[in-house]
C-alpha cells in the first residue's frame, strides 16, 4: 500500500496507531486512520497485512513528523523521579 503525502506514519495495528494518534491529538494535531480492513476484522499484523497510516492535515504534516522524531530519540521522555528531586 502507497502511503498518502499526508500520512505522518505507518504502523503494525490499531493499538500503536491509538497510541500515536492519542499523542498527536494531545499535541493539536488531528489524526486519521487509513488501512486495509483485514486487520481490523481479523487482527492480522503480518507481512503488511495489519498496516495502519496515521494521516493529518496537510498543513500540519511537517509539525507531527518532528514531534514524532523527537519522540523517537527520547527528547519527549519525562525525567525519572529520582531526577525531579
Amino acid at each position: 500500500m502507497k502511503k498518502p503525502e499526508n500520512c505522518v506514519a505507518q504502523v503494525n495495528g490499531r493499538i500503536e496507531a491509538s497510541q500515536i494518534k492519542a499523542f498527536l491529538n494531545a499535541h493539536g494535531i488531528p489524526c486519521e486512520f487509513q488501512g486495509e480492513s483485514v486487520g481490523l476484522t481479523h487482527g492480522f499484523t503480518l507481512n503488511g497485512l495489519g498496516v495502519v497510516s496515521l494521516c493529518v492535515p496537510d498543513s500540519m504534516v511537517d509539525q507531527a513528523k518532528e514531534l514524532l522524531a523527537k519522540a523517537d530519540s527520547g527528547q519527549l521522555e519525562l525525567p525519572d523521579q529520582a531526577e525531579v528531586e
